[in-house]
């Protein structure tokens, strides 16, 4: 958030800059350490670096309006094919090269990231983005918002079982007779399956409106599976019949919490309201990896997992009585041309359009976020109010 925020004085790729040499620092750091408590001084160092914010305000700088969704959709797709590769790649560099090669691969890629931001990115004047930055106004309705709330907990809930369980995960492995250069691949094969396995359900949660169930029944899922993880999950294709439902709905949940927070976020706060998803999931994944391994060190590994169940458990009692969202989608209009006298009655204006849910006009931006019902939306009344005269 920070980072969002001084992107707008300072620049975009200015930020960003900061940002990879921050990483590049943390990693040498850590790849140079002799102790643990280098390692985590480079982690944190690393983690200093965090330009997610910077990175999605420049994009929407050099997209359109009508664009901007499919491009961050595309930057979330990179996200997580990067993250299936990490999984693969870590162990080997760790047998070839070490711990420290690890890191210097990670400064590598961070000067890899420098070089294509000078060569390859175009600057762009900065301007506010309500859809992509966060707003401060807005901030303290977002965080109390209880829906947002259940969600908020969800990516919380879901990184922290994540982080929790890959303390354990790997002793299990190695007392499975899996060494440690192998582990990437059992996490890779079961992580592409755990993708297609969810692609139905994602069809049936959007296509076929049935959010809430398969929502619910992800979360039981995933709660059983790490039960069982913890209490029978000793021989290797028990272990990989149960990382299979774990990662379905894991993938599943990494494609349908944004989804949610986009349908139930009011117009033009869908910003903000991801800059607290986001930092819900970054703190579910620090407490997820710090309970795990006290857990672990002070009761075994089978806790580990049963903390997860147990947290899953919680998570599935917090959302029970959540509500369906509707179907509604975000989006951004552009105002040029239109002069807009007073932003709050142009926004009661679109909202008399059929189809319209939610709207509102932000006249220093030009533009006018809006919620939609994609099925009844009067598209050609939309464009009559476009290009009426003041």
């Amino acid at each position: 958030m920070p980072f969002g925020t001084l992107s707008d004085r300072l620049g975009r790729k200015q930020i960003i800059a900061l940002g990879l040499l921050l990483f590049f620092a943390g990693s040498v750091m850590a790849a140079l350490s002799t102790s643990i408590y280098g390692v985590i001084a480079g982690r944190c160092l690393q983690g200093s670096g965090a330009i997610a914010g910077a990175l999605m305000a420049l994009l929407a700088d050099k997209t359109r309006e009508e664009t901007r969704t499919t491009a961050m959709a595309a930057i979330g797709m990179s996200i997580g094919v990067a993250f299936g590769l990490a999984m693969a790649l870590g162990p080997f560099l760790a047998e070839v090269f070490g711990l420290s090669g690890v890191f210097w691969s990670t400064a590598l890629l961070a000067l890899v990231g420098l070089l294509i931001l000078w060569r390859l990115v175009p600057s762009a004047p900065a301007r506010q983005h309500r859809d992509v930055g966060v707003d401060p106004r807005q901030l303290r309705k977002m965080l109390f918002k209880s829906e947002l709330l259940r969600l908020n907990f969800s990516i919380f809930a879901l990184h922290a079982i994540l982080t929790g369980c890959f303390i354990a995960l790997p002793l299990r492995l190695e007392n499975l007779g899996i060494d440690a250069q192998y582990h990437g691949w059992v996490y890779l094969p079961v992580m592409a399956a755990g993708f297609f396995a969810m692609v139905p359900l994602i069809i049936a949660a959007e296509k076929y409106r049935h959010m809430k169930k398969v929502f619910m029944g992800a979360v039981a899922a995933m709660t059983l599976a790490l039960l069982a993880l913890g209490e029978t999950g000793h021989t290797r294709w028990i272990l990989i019949a149960l990382l299979l439902i774990f990662f379905t709905g894991f993938n599943l949940m990494e494609a349908m919490l944004p989804s949610m927070i986009s349908k139930l976020s009011p117009a033009g706060a869908k910003g903000t309201a991801m800059g607290v998803y986001s930092t819900s999931q970054f703190l579910g994944a620090s407490v997820g990896g710090s309970a795990g391994g006290a857990i672990a060190g002070h009761f075994g590994i089978n806790a580990v997992f049963l903390f997860a169940a147990a947290l899953g458990g919680l998570w599935f009692l917090a959302t029970l009585k959540m509500t369906v969202p509707r179907h509604l989608s975000s989006e951004v209009i552009s105002l040029e041309g239109k002069h807009i006298a007073d932003g709050s009655e142009c926004s009661r204006e679109l909202m008399g359009i059929t189809g319209i849910e939610d709207a509102l006009v932000v006249k220093a931006e030009g533009v006018a976020y809006l919620k939609v019902d994609r099925d009844t939306i009067d598209r050609d009344a939309l464009t009559r109010w476009l290009q009426a005269s003041p």
